[in-house]
């Protein structure tokens, strides 16, 4: 059984009864769900997760103190602690995770000031172009069970994705440093005989490219250890995945092969180069699709400074093109 499933059931057999009977007056103001940290509130918890910080447990959703005082919060924490401990098989914990309470009774204030820097969901230029995105992520993944306030289900769709100039200045960044990485630095690494230099560009090309997918897809990527298994459920090219994969787990052949003056070096380096190049036509034609770039080439950053091109707020234009990366 995943988490998120785990979790709710647990809610709705354990903990919705418990907290109608106790504290029918405070439900309004209540929301319950499961969000944050951990495999499990992204649905990508297996039985290797299950080593640590899996059990049963949700998370309830305070407004602020005007709302809900400290004494009745008090009494909530008493209450969840006093559910089962032991559910479906699965056993809670007595013990917190290290990193704080990731279930049971929070603050929705402090729960949004800690991932995203903001307690009501409104966010400065400063704060999109440098919160890490996993951390927004975890703000808005997992699911609402119950928000009796709607102050959850408010912040959360606030947050559920980069505002339009903010997703054109990170797109830019990143289309720039695919150009860099891939499209011009990696060849000219093998030239030099620098292999292991070439391979850290095809590893700065893999992690531009796949922010870039997310940013296309209008997805936060996860955690980097979650971060393929994501990209392989996107809607947009999700199979370019399988062609990063490739990139970062095969070595460069023997750049010596085709000696210094060669364009493209023999053997794997070729393949490798070759399939870049497959993957940055396959973003230009999803750039040109969804009408975020008036470039008309092969050059990653061209398409880099167009985008940039076509944020129409001045401020955030005029920033440097890796301002958001």
């Amino acid at each position: 059984m995943k988490g998120l499933e785990l979790a709710k059931k647990f809610y709705e057999e354990c903990g919705e009864p418990m907290l109608r009977e106790k504290f029918g007056e405070l439900m309004p103001y209540l929301a319950v769900g499961l969000s944050g940290s951990g495999s499990e509130c992204f649905g990508f918890d297996d039985e290797v997760s299950r080593d640590h910080d899996f059990e049963p447990g949700f998370c309830i959703f305070l407004p602020g103190e005007d709302v809900i005082d400290r004494r009745n919060a008090f009494l909530l924490e008493r209450a969840y602690a006093g559910l089962p401990k032991e559910f479906l098989g699965f056993r809670r914990s007595l013990v917190q995770p290290v990193g704080g309470a990731r279930k049971g009774v929070l603050r929705t204030a402090e729960f949004f000031r800690d991932k995203a820097g903001t307690p009501d969901g409104e966010m400065s230029i400063s704060q999109w172009l440098t919160v890490p995105e996993y951390y927004l992520a975890e703000a808005v993944n997992g699911e609402v069970f119950y928000d009796g306030f709607g102050e959850v289900s408010g912040i959360r769709e606030k947050l559920s994705r980069y505002p339009d100039d903010i997703r054109r200045k990170k797109l830019a960044g990143n289309l720039l440093l695919m150009a860099q990485s891939g499209q011009y630095n990696y060849l000219r690494c093998l030239k030099h005989r620098e292999t292991a230099a070439a391979q850290l560009a095809a590893v700065e090309f893999t992690k531009s490219t796949m922010e870039t997918v997310f940013l296309l897809n209008n997805r936060y990527q996860p955690y980097y250890k979650w971060s393929f298994r994501a990209m392989r459920e996107l809607e947009i090219l999700p199979l370019t995945a399988e062609l990063l994969e490739y990139l970062i787990t095969t070595d460069n052949g023997e750049a010596g092969a085709a000696g210094d003056g060669a364009d493209i070096p023999e053997g794997i380096a070729s393949d490798k180069y070759d399939v870049m190049e497959s993957i940055a036509a396959d973003i230009i034609d999803e750039l040109q699709h969804q009408d975020l770039t008036g470039a008309s080439c092969g050059d990653l950053e061209q398409h880099a400074y167009s985008v940039n091109d076509r944020i129409a707020d001045a401020e955030l234009r005029n920033m440097h093109v890796l301002a958001g990366v």
